[in-house]
């Protein structure tokens, strides 16, 4: 008797968060990626983060291991490098390749960076903010210890003027996140913290605690020198004097005397 072969049909499903057979299969792979030693810190034995790299891959149709090269946690926020942001908006396809048109005197306050491109769709020209060393100094960029803007300041206004196009042209491009170095000069901080989950939430933490356990001056000044009102005390009124009661004289007849 021939025996019977039974062929095991498999149902096609997305490799998606959003379905239960593919959120088991991104949890498998998120495993296995984060056992390789080629991956940053960040997602090495973390199988959580690399589940959140691999999201995001799918999110902007990149390759995750290009995320988890190019994302930096800063200040406790998910950032990536501009270079992976210009990358994406120029290998997009709505867009030519972003170009950049520097104005005033190199070194003065005026010297400034503007990055444009052109929608294929229409032709139409897409510019973005100017950037100038002189909004860098305003804006704090500029003066900060360990500041790149003093030793690189063409290769920041690019990178800034780059981001200011994408953030206004394309903003799916960066699914709202910031550049990296733009979170690091607003943060005011020389560095990156890190691109590490762990260090930068024990940070945080430990600030918050620090704050919580500092002990407040109360200043009772001002409660002191406010009056309280004081009761005013009305005068009883006097007694009314009752009147006596007065007789009632009976009518009599005439005739009685």
């Amino acid at each position: 008797m021939a025996e019977e072969k039974q062929i095991a049909v498999q149902e096609n499903y997305e490799l998606s968060m959003f379905n239960a057979r593919g959120l088991e299969s991104l949890m498998k792979l998120s495993s296995q990626l984060a056992a390789s030693d080629i991956i940053p810190d960040t997602f090495k034995k973390k199988p959580a983060n690399v589940l959140i790299a691999l999201n995001m891959a799918q999110r902007m149709n990149a390759d995750s291991l290009a995320i988890m090269q190019n994302m930096y946690i800063v200040y406790g926020n998910p950032a990536f490098s501009s270079k992976f942001l210009i990358s994406c908006f120029n290998s997009c396809g709505r867009f030519t390749s972003i170009k950049y048109q520097f104005t005033g005197a190199e070194g003065a306050d005026d010297w400034g960076c503007t990055a444009y491109a052109t929608e294929k769709a229409t032709g139409d020209r897409v510019v973005g903010t100017t950037v100038t060393i002189g909004m860098a100094k305003k804006e704090g960029w500029y003066n900060k210890s360990g500041s790149k803007w003093q030793t690189m300041p063409q290769l920041m206004l690019q990178y800034r003027a780059a981001a200011f196009l994408i953030r206004t042209t394309a903003p799916e491009i960066m699914m709202g996140m910031e550049a990296a170095d733009e979170l690091e000069d607003i943060g005011g901080r020389p560095k990156y913290v890190g691109n590490n989950f762990d260090d930068d939430q024990a940070e945080m933490n430990a600030e918050v605690t620090k704050e919580l356990e500092a002990p407040k001056m109360v200043d009772f000044t001002d409660d002191a020198k406010t009056e309280v009102p004081q009761k005013v005390l009305q005068p009883e009124p006097a007694p009314v004097a009752k009147e006596a009661p007065q007789a009632v004289k009976k009518a009599q007849p005439s005739w009685v005397k």
